[in-house]
């Protein structure tokens, strides 16, 4: 990217910048009343109230560049060129908080430009303040051990305390769903979420993540791969900021080697992608000073700004071509792993690390040796495979008693129309037959994998208020991605259909005994099923009980709901 393409010369002062670029970062009250001025001042700076926080407190979306009625702003960034910047949601990481007051005045101090040099016109660019209200008004200057500034910062969980870099298909927090509002809104072609990072010691001040190009629509990984990483890390270059991927580690060391991180859609980023925007997470290291840190993340929200101005059209077109792609797809695929056999070397610069003794515990401690930096090829694992898929109905069938699950939905934009009148229809139902939950809770929720289903079909009776939810239409990957029973974020694995596994009715042996006769007279395949078992398991033989259990759960009077997902899947 030639130097022309900078949108705002990065050495530009004022005071409020100054302000800005030192150790300290605003509390929300200062945050919210310092933008709230400038939305007084300025008619291209809007200040929107959008909902509600679990703290009680609004949630704000400052918009630059928009025309002042709500409805046509957001009618402009869905129809236009729109960027969504999203600071603390981590409220003890508030480098972008910095990052996106400077960039606010240094825009104002260069009289407000609405082109670039080469006359590519300036997006819609709107940021959420500070996402994490809660977190930001729990403040003090030891809850982040590992990182270097500012002076006092918020908390990592919200009001709940929820990380909220966790909740974004689950939506326990109020929060969330005023995310949802905002982004669904926007529909932004571009979206930031800012941090800082936590894990080893290296040279780099500014890394960052971008989604599993496997997981990607082909148009959208070739624009995020091919066009758009290399032109970012070109042009950070030319700012004596080097741009490199998020050191997750593969083992203990950098020297192990590093994985591309799995963005999963519980994750803003992940959940930016399901919606086929262009999609990247800002990590900046913790043991850099906060105002390197902050400049760092403000040399990237000037490159991907210029980066959106200059390829416009391009974005445009690939998130269309995304869009038009999910939707004409057989199969939804997923269960991304690591693919350990695919590794490509990197030029990695970090620190000798070494182990010695330390005098407390008396034990070897991993320690990185500042004194002693290196550059030198590391391995790079970022090949994903899916180890699995699902052939795409036409049609969901949503009950209408999951009120969690269609607020869920609705907030999401999901399309759909409710059935009028009761109907017969013949549907796909999923029976979960297997699942595991953890001995502990995970952000709220006893988490289900393992889980296990078989697909049947069965007549079943639509009644009024029951949700018929189309495939073709532009959020489809969002609706696989949480209505099928074994992707890694559905409603299932985050407890929203608990009610149905579990057994409502049972059997007395001494009364139900009477049944059995009359139950295998009238069913010869159990029957011989049932003959067969005994046969061959001389612990069941012996049992009357698992006798008995066995036959109520083939007969008539077992309930026919029990482990049935009330999601079903229409052909056509």
């Amino acid at each position: 990217m030639k130097s022309s393409l900078l949108f705002l010369m990065l050495l530009s002062t004022s005071a409020q910048a100054q302000r800005w670029s030192g150790n300290t970062s605003p509390s929300y009250p200062t945050l919210i009343s310092y933008l709230d001025s400038l939305d007084r001042k300025h008619t291209d700076i809007t200040l929107y109230s959008m909902g509600a926080s679990d703290y009680g407190l609004p949630i704000y979306l400052c918009v630059i560049n928009g025309l002042r009625d709500s409805t046509k702003t957001f009618e402009k960034a869905r129809n236009g060129s729109c960027i969504l910047i999203n600071n603390a949601i981590h409220a003890g990481e508030p480098d972008g908080i910095n990052a996106t007051l400077i960039w606010l005045e240094q825009w104002i101090l260069a009289g407000k430009p609405k082109v670039d040099s080469q006359g590519n016109p300036l997006p819609l660019i709107a940021f959420i303040p500070a996402y994490n209200v809660g977190g930001m008004m729990n403040r003090s200057s030891t809850s982040r051990a590992n990182q270097n500034g500012p002076e006092s910062y918020g908390f990592r969980g919200n009001a709940q305390n929820l990380d909220l870099n966790r909740d974004f298909i689950k939506m326990d927090a109020q929060n969330t769903f005023t995310f949802a509002r905002i982004y669904q809104a926007l529909d932004p072609d571009v979206f930031i979420d800012n941090h800082v990072s936590n894990g080893a010691d290296y040279q780099y001040t500014l890394t960052f993540i971008s989604s599993l190009k496997e997981r990607l629509a082909p148009s959208m990984q070739q624009l995020t791969y091919t066009s758009c990483i290399p032109t970012l890390q070109a042009y950070c270059q030319t700012n004596s900021v080097e741009l490199f991927p998020y050191v997750d580690l593969k083992g203990e060391t950098p020297e192990s080697g590093i994985v591309a991180f799995n963005d999963l859609p519980r994750y803003a980023m992940g959940y930016a992608s399901l919606f086929h925007s262009l999609s990247f997470t800002v990590e900046t290291h913790m043991l850099k000073p906060f105002p390197e840190r902050v400049q760092a993340t403000l040399v990237f929200l000037n490159t991907l700004i210029s980066y959106s101005m200059s390829h416009a059209a391009e974005i445009e077109t690939a998130r269309t071509a995304a869009k038009n792609w999910a939707q004409q797809q057989g199969y939804f695929y997923f269960n991304y792993q690591l693919d350990e056999t695919q590794k490509d070397r990197i030029r990695f610069k970090g620190y000798e690390a070494n182990h010695p003794v330390h005098p407390i515990t008396g034990l070897p401690q991993l320690e990185y040796d500042r004194s002693k930096p290196y550059e030198r090829d590391i391995p790079y694992f970022h090949s994903y495979q899916a180890r699995d898929s699902v052939k795409i109905p036409t049609y969901y069938i949503v009950a209408a008693q999951e009120r969690d699950v269609i607020a869920r939905l609705e907030a999401n934009g999901v399309e759909f129309r409710r059935i009028e009148k009761d109907s017969s229809v013949s549907v796909s139902i999923r029976t979960i037959t297997h699942f595991a939950a953890p001995n502990s809770p995970y952000e709220g929720h006893f988490k289900l994998t393992e889980i296990e289903s078989e697909l049947h079909l069965r007549t079943v009776l639509l009644k009024p208020g029951d949700l018929l939810i189309p495939t073709k239409q532009e959020r489809a990957t969002f609706i696989h991605t949480v209505l099928q029973a074994h992707t890694e974020d559905s409603y299932l694995s985050w407890n929203f259909f608990d009610s149905y596994l579990q057994q409502k009715e049972f059997f007395s042996g001494y009364v139900f005994i009477e049944h059995v006769e009359a139950i295998l007279e009238n069913n010869s395949e159990l029957k011989a099923a049932y003959e067969h078992r005994k046969q061959l398991d001389a612990k069941f033989a012996a049992s009357e009980w698992e006798q008995l259990l066995y036959i109520y759960q083939h007969s008539p009077y077992f309930e026919p709901s029990y482990m049935v997902l009330p999601i079903y899947e229409l052909a056509n």
